[in-house]
């Protein structure tokens, strides 16, 4: 049952009292949630570490046939700071894993990761001791998008994916002992 309209004594403003369902217990910090989960999830800012042909491949994602940025990952950022979506495509050798790591450590939090195609996913034809075997032994990752090379609708797919993964992400996933653990195993802190 909705309360009685009160009025400010010291100015002419009507102050509305909502109704108790509308007022129940966590109403604000749910919408407010739903919010920001919505606006993370559609404004991902994305930063290639290309090193093969998957790299061609998501070349032609941000052309102009296909258009990442009509899904809000127009920014493509070349710096790890400014970004929050890492978007590896190709052959990892066992060299570079420190500095794809550093690169990813050095990523605004929260940070997601889509590994594109077989060599970032499992390390591909390559079975060799130089390639690393999937970028997952050196850091998480949200997203796997195979092929070899995987096209670009694909990857466009894998963006959906990780939208869809951030927008129903909890913003207290990143404080909780699973997601701590998680990092404790890839021994990050």
């Amino acid at each position: 049952m909705p309360r009685p309209v009160q009025y400010n004594t010291n100015s002419k403003v009507k102050l509305v009292d909502l109704p108790e369902s509308v007022m129940g217990e966590g109403f604000m910090a749910t919408k407010f949630e739903k919010a920001i989960t919505l606006a993370r999830a559609n404004s991902l800012w994305p930063l290639p570490f290309a090193t093969s042909c998957c790299g061609i491949e998501f070349m032609a994602t941000m052309g102009a046939n296909y258009d990442l940025a009509r899904f809000g990952s127009e920014r493509m950022g070349f710096t790890p700071r400014q970004c929050d979506m890492l978007l590896v495509a190709g052959t990892i050798a066992k060299k570079m894993a420190p500095i794809l790591r550093q690169v990813y450590l050095q990523m605004a939090e929260p940070r997601w990761v889509i590994a594109i195609g077989a060599c970032a996913c499992t390390g591909g034809i390559f079975d060799s001791y130089s390639v690393l075997q999937g970028i997952d032994q050196v850091i998480p990752v949200d997203v796997y998008v195979p092929g070899c090379p995987p096209r670009p609708e694909g990857i466009l797919e894998g963006v959906l994916r990780l939208q869809e993964l951030v927008e129903n992400e909890s913003l207290r996933r990143r404080n909780g002992d699973e997601y701590k653990q998680l990092m404790t195993s890839y021994g990050i802190q």
